[in-house]
């Protein structure tokens, strides 16, 4: 199968969501003295994030707005602890927003894989994540420059995996879609949407997963096996 078209997911495929993240709200937790009200840091970022992804699926399915989930996922820690401080929980926001784009950490090998892509293939961003977000991570990455365009789900309205932002994808991108081939960590996101509506894909395996509904085209534990794919 020769592919033309790369579509790359950008959280924790390319760029280190994960770990950047946890960074940025251990720094902005620090700022605000959290441990007035937490155990630990620890303590608070496993309740953030079980709440916060409650929240994405929410947002996924059309029940509430960004802003909704943005105030949510934010505001939800300190009420579970007492703390009916919305204003802290909002200048909290605002500094994990204006962190968190500024950080530079990529996966594995993201750039010498990119180096060897980019010239011999139309690479392209496929991400849930926010325009205002991504595009400046990227640039503080300096992986911006090696895709020829990024899609988001913010622009349609409509996130991974449903069918329409992926055809959404390769209308924008002029693909088509036996040419083309989705690379992801998300196997919900990702890889279930891709297949669904027959395009190849590349799962990046990076939480280990060992269980699959269905075997994806490539399984990868590195971003470096790319370079054997491709």
């Amino acid at each position: 199968m020769k592919y033309k078209n790369l579509f790359f997911d950008l959280d924790d495929t390319i760029w280190a969501f994960s770990q950047n993240a946890r960074d940025t709200f251990e720094e902005v937790y620090q700022k605000y003295s959290y441990e007035r009200y937490f155990d630990s840091f620890d303590h608070f970022y496993a309740i953030y994030q079980k709440r916060n992804t409650e929240l994405w699926v929410e947002y996924g399915e059309g029940k509430i707005t960004k802003d909704e989930l943005n105030r949510q996922r934010f505001f939800y820690p300190l009420m579970s602890v007492g703390v009916e401080d919305e204003a802290l929980a909002e200048q909290f926001s605002k500094d994990f927003f204006s962190i968190i784009p500024t950080k530079r950490g990529l996966m594995p090998y993201a750039k010498e894989v990119l180096e060897y892509l980019a010239p011999k293939y139309n690479l392209y961003i496929l991400s849930n994540g926010f325009r205002e977000l991504q595009s400046r991570k990227m640039r503080s990455a300096g992986v911006d420059g090696y895709f020829k365009k990024v899609i988001l789900s913010e622009d349609l309205g409509v996130l991974k995996p449903y069918p329409e932002i992926f055809n959404f994808a390769l209308s924008a991108t002029q693909s088509e879609l036996r040419e083309s081939l989705m690379i992801g960590d998300s196997w919900e996101a990702d890889i279930t949407g891709a297949y669904g509506v027959g395009m190849h894909q590349v799962f990046y395996n990076v939480t280990e997963r060992t269980t699959f509904p269905f075997l994806p085209t490539y399984h990868i534990h590195s971003l470096k096996e790319l370079m054997n794919l491709l």
